[in-house]
């Protein structure tokens, strides 16, 4: 029996995850992330997708993502299978990287999105790879908070609207939002 596709919104902003098949780690190494990074560059431009948030955990990754027409399921797709046939091809493996279909959550209230984002980003906090989030290269936070610059793909300067009109005072109420979630 085949799979139900997926309802995309047209504008629509998900909530998405993938996880490693067997729970298995998904980055050998700091070059697999910056490779999968460039590769969701690739997607985002490719699919049109605003990218609000992101984070590389071992076993999965997160995205919050805009779509505009559509191009969810295609861009997931080209994002997962790409990235899949890279690690096979230089570790000489076969087979599935990633476990079943990715799964999505669309967001549809400010609140939402702003937890989801919240929520990404403490992830590495959450699981002990970190103390605070800033000290985990791989998500969106450090851009965000203006620690670092943000890849072209990152919508930064979006996301950040929603907390401040001016982008010092915005970057210290995210910092702020975030941080009040570690508690």
């Amino acid at each position: 029996m085949a799979r139900a596709q997926r309802i995309e919104v047209p504008g629509g902003i998900y909530h998405v995850s993938s996880k490693g098949n067997r729970r298995c780690e998904i980055y050998a190494d700091e070059v697999e992330r910056r490779v999968f990074l460039q590769l969701l560059g690739r997607v985002a431009t490719r699919y049109r997708w605003t990218c609000h948030s992101y984070c590389l955990m071992s076993n999965h990754y997160h995205l919050v993502i805009q779509i505009e027409e559509s191009g969810l399921s295609d861009g997931m797709q080209v994002l997962n299978g790409d990235f899949a046939r890279f690690v096979n091809a230089r570790h000489g493996y076969e087979g599935h990287l990633f476990r079943n279909r990715f799964w999505s959550d669309l967001i549809e209230e400010e609140s939402h999105l702003l937890e989801a984002c919240r929520y990404i980003v403490l992830n590495p906090v959450r699981a002990g790879l970190c103390a605070r989030p800033g000290g985990w290269r791989w998500s969106s936070y450090r851009a965000c908070a203006g620690l670092e610059f943000a890849p072209s793909f990152l919508a930064a300067a979006d996301l950040l609207r929603l907390f401040g009109r001016s982008p010092a005072a915005a970057r210290r109420a995210y910092r702020a939002f975030v941080h009040d979630g570690v508690r």
